[in-house]
This record gives C-alpha cells, structure tokens and sequence, in this order.
C-alpha cells in the first residue's frame, strides 16, 4: 500500500484510541513534524474507509497543530471491526527495547531529547553531602518505631466460629479492638 495526501480536515480522530500524550510530548512532537513534516510521508496515518484513523491519532493531532492542511495516509479497506481494535493496540504495542549503549555513542543527547525520547541527563550537579548530615540508623528506627505492628491470635477450630462472630459484631460497633485487647492484657493476672 502505498501513502496517498489527503485534506487533514477530512482524517477523523478515534474516539477509542486508547493512547494519550503528556503535553511536553506532545509539544515535541508537534515541533517534530514541523520542523520534519516529510516524516509523515515515510510514517503515515493509518486510516480506515470511513477515514477514522486507526493509527497515528497522535502524530493527526500533532500535524493540525503544527498547521498542516495535508496528510499522508494509508486506508486499510475491508479490515473487520475486531481487526480494528486489534490493529489499534498492536500498532501502538512497543516490544523492542532501545539500545542505550549504542544511541549514547551514536547520537547526541539534545537530539535525542528534542525528538522525544527520554534521555538521563543531569541537569545540574547534585550535592550530596548533606546526606553526612543525616543519621541513617535513627531514621531508621524512627521508621520502625512509627509503623504499625500486628499479632496474630490462632484458635483451636471449634473455638473460631464464637470468636469471629465476637470479633464481627465489635467491628460493627466501631470498637477499638487493639485497645479492648491492650486494657484485657493489662487486666490479666499471670
């Protein structure tokens, strides 16, 4: 199939495209095509016969942004509505990984980052000597101390049933259990 151009205002967005694009992408993406609107004739929209795009919703809207009047597309006829669905979340499907080692000795950062794709890179140097500051061990214990703790009261089977139900109505009346079985404790006599 080959891509033909078409009106931009005659491509129709997907209402169920499930894919969204944070803003500072988007903006990316937008700057993108503008600056590379050829891409879009090497990466057309895919459409369906009803001009309903079935992928590239992000680079349409991106495209309308950047103010294009026309679009490269690709119409797939005769596809079912389940192969629809199906096109949608495949071609949407990322299942290779980048190679880091490779795009940090061949490309630049700043390209990278301003063709979209998430690059570490520091953006200043972090002190981290106010770490020596911080008392790890006592954090720490901090931590334990304010987490909360459980016991685990077992019963023989046939004493369970009274028990739970005991247990059950308390509940519903909004009794303090750990507190009812704290003051019990301390009432004991070993």
């Amino acid at each position: 199939m080959k891509p033909i151009k078409i009106k931009i205002d005659k491509v129709k967005n997907n209402p169920n495209n499930p894919r969204i694009i944070k803003d500072y992408k988007f903006d990316k993406l937008v700057k993108s095509i503008s600056e590379f609107p050829e891409m879009l004739k090497l990466r057309p929209i895919v459409v369906d016969e009803d001009n309903i795009i079935l992928g590239g919703n992000m680079r349409y809207k991106a495209a309308v942004k950047a103010g294009l009047t026309e679009i490269y597309a690709i119409q797939a006829d005769g596809l079912t509505e389940k192969q629809k669905k199906e096109f949608i979340i495949k071609d949407n499907s990322s299942f290779g990984e980048w190679d880091w080692d490779l795009l940090a000795n061949e490309w630049q950062n700043k390209d990278l980052k301003d063709w979209g794709l998430d690059v570490w890179q520091p953006e200043e140097e972090i002190d981290y000597s106010v770490l020596d500051e911080i008392d790890v061990e006592e954090q720490i214990n901090t931590m334990y101390e304010q987490t909360k703790k459980s016991i685990i009261l077992e019963y023989p089977a046939k004493d369970f049933e009274p028990i739970k139900k005991m247990y059950d109505e308390l509940k519903t009346k909004e009794v303090d259990l750990s507190d009812l079985f704290y003051k019990a404790m301390q009432n004991y006599e070993a």
